[in-house]
């Protein structure tokens, strides 16, 4: 029997819950994506900025606190998903880990932001408005992420979903609400934001408590194991908190408003890969954590090669026909139209970035040297870029982006040759 072969003996009896999984998080997907475009179609350029750049700068908060804590979840616990009290345990030294992280990023966070911002010339109000803002929904965006992963790791994924979907769905409404009232505006379209991460923050962690119960500690030792485990990826992941939110930064310092706007409209687009990074967060790395050894090379091979199909085909669809992505912006923006190219192959490029640095991180193939090679390769990228190019300009920034992450991406296919050829790190997981 062929690779394919078993492959779909494997995946075709598992096409209802496939079906379901994308259903469900459809749904709240979504509702979240038609939320985003329509802050874009109906915001004022000037007032999108503000919105692009606050919740730009809020991923690289929540990556800073994680700092890829989160998903050592799955690999510490491996195949021991009925034990209750390791898992319990595991959750607390991860909450232990990130709230001393959070008190030494989020002071230096907020000199930072003011920092970037202030070449904008916004008024001191609003930046203290958006300041709190961030660091208040920072903090509940990383308290979404650790449950949310608990959740999938305990296969409560109906919960999970429906928490989703009241949340994205609940806030859109909300959204139509306001426009019918003709009291839209920039508050609201961020307030609603908020709302909707303390919402499934909340009924996230008020889940877990339910059922794993409040007794999980924060064990030394368990602390010790998770850290050692994340450490070989905090350079890489902590570089990308900030590679990841460079473009936007550069137009921020270097540009005008107006392509403020303009980068964070396109970084909409890059909504197309959350639901294929949910499917791989809730189904890829867990089912390659649970995976015989023996089977790991096929089915690695299979997956990648299918993620590579997937990506290039996107890549050349954006890249032949971006008048069907911008016609979601808005006449707006209407002129992007090889920028649109530029962003969904930066985003393909990301997308396969993280779809193999998940399936690494499951079997432990995590090293040192591979974010050295990353972070050295993806700055002399843009270091080339800095000093030739002019980087006021939209398209010549998206450019730069996309190099880096073909460089990123040729790195982490260079660290799974080498994991297969090294194997794994190992670990002692044990709570006693």
């Amino acid at each position: 029997m062929s690779v394919l072969d078993k492959a779909k003996a494997v995946l075709l009896p598992k096409l209802p819950h496939l079906a379901h999984l994308f259903t469900k998080l459809g749904a709240a997907i979504g509702a979240n994506m038609v939320y985003g475009l329509l802050c874009v179609r109906l915001l004022p350029v000037a007032d999108y900025a503000k919105f692009a750049v606050l919740f730009g700068f809020m991923g690289t908060i929540t990556l800073l606190l994680d700092a890829g804590v989160t998903n050592t979840l799955t690999p510490m616990v491996g195949t021991q998903v009925q034990d209750l009290r390791l898992i319990a345990d595991c959750v607390a030294s991860i909450r232990r880990i990130a709230l001393k992280a959070y008190l030494i990023v989020a002071p230096v966070a907020g000199v930072v932001f003011i920092l970037i911002v202030h070449r904008q010339h916004w008024p001191g109000l609003v930046v203290a408005q958006m300041l709190l803002v961030l660091l208040v929904t920072a903090w509940f965006a990383r308290v979404t992420a650790n449950y949310g992963s608990t959740l999938i790791l305990l296969r409560d994924r109906n919960y999970y979903y429906r928490t989703q979907i009241v949340g994205s769905v609940g806030s859109l409404a909300l959204l139509l609400v306001s426009v019918a009232l003709h009291q839209f505006n920039i508050y609201v379209a961020i307030l609603l934001n908020v709302a909707q991460t303390m919402f499934i923050g909340g009924m996230n962690f008020r889940r877990v408590r339910q059922l794993l119960g409040p007794g999980g500690s924060a064990l030394p030792k368990l602390q010790t194991a998770i850290l050692r485990l994340a450490t070989p990826n905090f350079p890489s992941t902590l570089f990308y908190a900030f590679q990841g939110q460079l473009t936007l930064s550069l137009i921020v310092v270097f540009g005008r408003t107006a392509s403020v706007a303009n980068v964070g409209a396109l970084g909409r687009l890059s909504q197309i890969f959350v639901i294929f990074n949910q499917v791989t967060v809730i189904l890829i790395e867990p089912f390659f954590a649970r995976l015989a050894a023996e089977k790991l090379k096929r089915y690695y091979m299979l997956a990648i090669a299918s993620g590579l199909v997937f990506c290039a085909g996107l890549t050349g669809f954006a890249f032949l026909f971006p008048g069907v992505f911008l016609w979601l912006l808005g006449p707006n923006y209407r002129q992007l139209r090889i920028e649109t190219g530029l962003v969904i192959l930066g985003g393909s490029c990301a997308y396969m970035y993280s779809f193999i640095w998940l399936i690494h991180t499951s079997r432990r193939f995590v090293y040192w040297w591979t974010a050295a090679a990353n972070i050295i390769l993806v700055l002399l990228v843009e270091s080339v870029f800095i000093f030739k190019m002019d980087l006021s300009s939209v398209r010549n920034v998206l450019t730069m982006n996309a190099a880096a992450g073909l460089a990123s991406l040729l790195v982490m296919m260079a660290c799974g040759i080498y994991g297969f050829w090294r194997g794994p790190r190992s670990i002692d997981v044990s709570s006693g």
